[in-house]
């Protein structure tokens, strides 16, 4: 898969270094004489562009027109946001993904300017610090990119309706399917015959209407 990474600094280049770890095609654009520096000593000049991304004469120079997928993650939302329109409404990238710096800004990463998917690291992290709190009830591991569906994490309480009971005996929502069981270190494939058992850590996915029943059964 190839990879235009616009934004050299921290988190492009841990970006770049995991798609080429994985065997993808990238290339990463920065335009800071410093972070570029940075980058040479990390990358070869093959997956490297020197200058601005919302230029596009850099865009081209960088293949943009066989890119499969284009990432804005520079620290300025604004270049953010131009790129990404550039990247699908000029060239047609078939995935745009953008990083959103201020929380503020959230509301203006949607597809009329080319995001497929904004990243809001604020929101991620406050959801994550709030639902932490609450570990016992259920902890969301991942948001699906389409409807409303997320894996989810809960562990089976000591009062659990679900406790010592076998899995075809409990009214799982027809919204909901397990995934695996995690017991003693050891990852099960939950099936009808499958007991469950206090401290059991599963995970599920589920809409969002079916999460209050699963906290019901399983909290």
């Amino acid at each position: 898969m190839k990879v235009i990474i616009v934004g050299g600094g921290q988190v492009g280049s841990y970006i770049g270094s995991l798609m080429l770890a994985n065997g993808h095609d990238i290339k990463i654009i920065e335009y800071r004489e410093k972070n570029f520096h940075k980058l040479e000593r990390e990358f070869t000049s093959e997956h490297l562009v020197y200058g601005h991304g919302s230029d596009p004469a850099v865009l081209e120079q960088a293949g943009i027109g066989s890119a499969e997928v284009l990432a804005a993650v520079t620290a300025e939302d604004e270049i953010n946001l131009v790129v990404s329109t550039m990247a699908k409404m000029e060239f047609g990238v078939p995935r745009v993904v953008a990083r959103v710096n201020n929380p503020k800004n959230a509301w203006l990463y949607n597809s009329s300017m080319g995001v497929d998917v904004g990243v809001n690291q604020a929101d991620l992290m406050a959801h994550f610090i709030v639902e932490e709190m609450n570990l016992e009830d259920m902890l969301t591991l991942m948001k699906l990119n389409r409807g409303d569906y997320s894996i989810v994490q809960t562990r089976v309480g000591q009062h659990a309706k679900a406790a010592n009971k076998l899995l075809k005996d409990l009214p799982v929502p027809k919204n909901a399917v397990l995934i695996a069981i995690t017991r003693n270190a050891s990852v099960l494939i939950p099936k009808g015959d499958t007991k469950i058992l206090v401290e059991d850590e599963i995970l599920v996915l589920t809409d969002e209407d079916s999460r209050k029943e699963l906290k019901e059964i399983f909290g």
